[in-house]
């Protein structure tokens, strides 16, 4: 999903609508001086898309402006979308229109009121490819995720792209914070509607498993005739466990034994143990090996590469050596006097190159035997941090073991339960064949055990992979591989910690970023200066981008920014950036440079619109990516506009 163009119609009816026109799949450049409504695009945006309480600006865009609209590309196909201003009409009021590539911003006598702004976002969502994936908050309710909780990973106003405690758009709103933390792991692909289902059929076939035991027992008790009834009832007590042994032939008065006798035998059916919290324990645990043991290859590497520098060294300080072996000869005494190292005879007075020469020969020997000493604490590191790595390497085993176990544990928990619950069914059945024997002949038992027998091992299968499913651990996966583009573009940024992290990711549970380094963890808010801030919001917003047009999902694949800038400038309110001199034009040029080759490295998947004071007029691949250039008078509302 990208943006063809952004048009505002006039409240007075004229035809023609002012018209921002947009490059799908491009980097896009709104530049211009202050108060030319390059901030409004942001809110206008979002107002289109179905938002219900839009914050539009008063004033210029309240007196002129009727409706707002927006023309987008999905796919092959085209949608207009438009909703009047909240101070000319119901602010749900909208128009809606599908077409192929010929279909355009259309004049203002074609707008028509056909939809309202909860179908357009129905419409746009399935046009994504946003699935029914249910999601529960923790009050208890349940909502369909939507376009509507997509947008705030695609919009960044001026406040919010220099805020170091939010990453994302409306994150404040302790709802969106809400529906974007429940979000984003479907927006990755770390939960989607198979997990839901597979809950949703664990539900729904142990509810079908209740109704069918109850039509069992029903079927039991109506079953032929009292003797009929009391023997099958004598057979699934022997199975039970309530009968030791079964006499082949079966009288009426030992059908009466045996069944008061299974009502009386005391159920023995051991039950494994089940410690609370034991598998929340592994996984922990098995994420903190996991951990360290990288931390152990990466200390590991670090000695090869000491290893392989000191023997670089050492091998250059053996040829420098070897070059003045010849002068080994060389004798400084204490007289000031030297001796020739070609003839050995005794110079009348010191030469100081022999002396430097001796000196530097001394010198060499001396690294040559610091670099010795240095091997065995090198050597014992090594050792030191392989047993590590083995013992670490064994916990592993070790644990994968235990939650092997622990699933085994599971499913005998679920067996002993289906046993008790078993033989419990069979002593009600008894009992009411004793006091009420019926006849009925109409039910094939047969069948509904093979039936019941399936439902269990079905209900089993479907509640293994229930407990397989961890949202959590598949989400920290695909940021991870978010984490490797925002490590690499920060560093080139040269933000701060960057080029001494580990490595530079989205916390899913703040919601912002987060530096780690040196074992530590370091959120954005306390890293100084707005410029990091920034930093750290374009790269983070970039790489979560580029991972979904590289997976493919349901996210519309365009990005606002709104001033990017903006901690370069030496004012606060700024008329003209293009024509300040001690603004950090390097640190911005770069800026954009990253967001340029991010669009290109997408090949026409991404579209960033980026709103800005500054304008890199001689940097050719800027100046092609302006789609507009508001200065002289030029503005979003146009200037014979505001003339009537």
């Amino acid at each position: 999903m990208h943006l063809l163009a952004l048009a505002l119609y006039h409240r007075d009816g004229r035809p023609t609508p002012r018209v921002l026109p947009f490059k799908p799949g491009k980097l896009n450049i709104v530049t211009g001086w202050s108060k030319t409504g390059k901030t409004t695009l942001v809110d206008i945006v979002d107002h289109c898309l179905g938002r219900r309480r839009t914050p539009l600006p008063q004033g210029l865009i309240t007196d002129t402006v009727g409706w707002f609209a927006l023309l987008i590309q999905t796919g092959t196909s085209r949608v207009f979308v438009a909703r009047r201003h909240p101070r000319t009409g119901s602010t749900g009021d909208a128009m809606l229109v599908f077409g192929d590539h010929r279909l355009d911003v259309p004049t203002a006598d074609q707008l028509r009121v056909n939809s309202n702004s909860e179908s357009i976002r129905s419409e746009i969502s399935g046009r994504l490819g946003i699935e029914d994936h249910l999601i529960h908050s923790p009050d208890g309710s349940a909502y369909n995720v939507h376009l509507g909780h997509a947008l705030p990973l695609c919009l960044q106003r001026q406040t919010e792209i220099a805020d170091s405690g939010r990453l994302f758009h409306r994150q404040a709103d302790h709802e969106v914070f809400t529906a974007l933390k429940n979000g984003l792991p479907y927006f990755l692909g770390a939960a989607g509607p198979e997990q839901a289902a597979r809950k949703q059929q664990l539900l729904t076939t142990t509810r079908r498993l209740a109704v069918l035991r109850r039509t069992f027992d029903q079927a039991r008790r109506h079953a032929s005739s009292s003797t009929t009834v009391r023997t099958a009832l004598a057979r699934l007590a022997h199975q039970a466990g309530l009968i030791a042994e079964l006499p082949a032939s079966l009288q009426p008065a030992e059908l009466e034994t045996l069944l008061h006798a299974a009502l009386e035998t005391p159920t023995h059916i051991p039950t494994p143990r089940a410690e609370p919290g034991l598998a929340d324990r592994l996984s922990a645990e098995r994420r903190t090996l996991t951990h360290d043991l990288g931390e152990v290859d990466d200390a590991l590497r670090l000695l090869d590469l000491w290893a392989q520098q000191t023997a670089d060294l050492t091998g250059q300080l053996h040829t420098q050596r070897s070059r003045l072996t010849p002068l080994g000869v060389l004798a400084t005494r204490d007289d000031g006097h030297d001796t020739c190292p070609l003839c050995t005879q005794e110079l009348p007075e010191a030469d100081p190159a022999i002396n430097a020469l001796s000196q530097l020969a001394r010198e060499l020997e001396q690294e040559l035997t610091d670099l010795d000493a240095l091997a065995p604490a090198r050597e014992q590191s090594r050792r030191t941090l392989t047993a590590e790595r083995e013992q670490l390497v064994r916990r592993v085993r070790e644990n994968a073991v235990a939650e092997q176990a622990l699933r085994d544990n599971n499913r005998a928990l679920r067996r002993a339960q289906d046993q008790r619950e078993q033989q419990a069914l069979v002593r009600g059945r008894i009992l009411q064949a004793l006091q009420q024997p019926a006849a009925d002949d109409s039910v094939d038992l047969s069948a509904l055990r093979r039936e019941i027998a399936r439902l269990e091992e079905l209900r089993g299968d479907l509640q293994h992979h229930v407990d397989q499913d961890d949202i959590a651990a598949e989400t920290e996966i695909r940021l991870g591989e978010v984490a490797r583009n925002m490590t690499a573009w920060a560093r080139e940024l040269g933000l701060e910690h960057a080029d001494t992290a580990d490595d530079v990711r989205i916390s899913p549970t703040t919601l912002n970023v987060v530096v780690r380094t040196s074992g530590r963890r370091i959120p954005l808010d306390q890293i100084g200066s707005a410029d990091n801030w920034i930093g750290y919001h374009l790269v983070a917003h970039l790489a979560l981008h580029l991972y979904f047009v590289e997976h493919q999902r349901p996210v519309p694949h365009f990005i606002m920014f709104d001033q990017p800038s903006q901690a370069f400038f030496p004012e606060e309110h700024v008329h003209d950036a293009a024509t300040l001199e001690d603004a950090d034009w390097q640190a911005v040029r770069a800026y954009y440079r990253l967001m340029h080759e991010v669009v290109t490295q997408a090949e026409g998947r991404l579209q960033v619109i980026a709103t800005d004071h500054a304008h890199l007029a001689s940097t050719p691949w800027f100046r092609d990516a302006v789609v507009a250039n508001w200065r002289d008078g030029d503005a979003l509302i146009p200037a014979d506009w505001l003339a009537h």
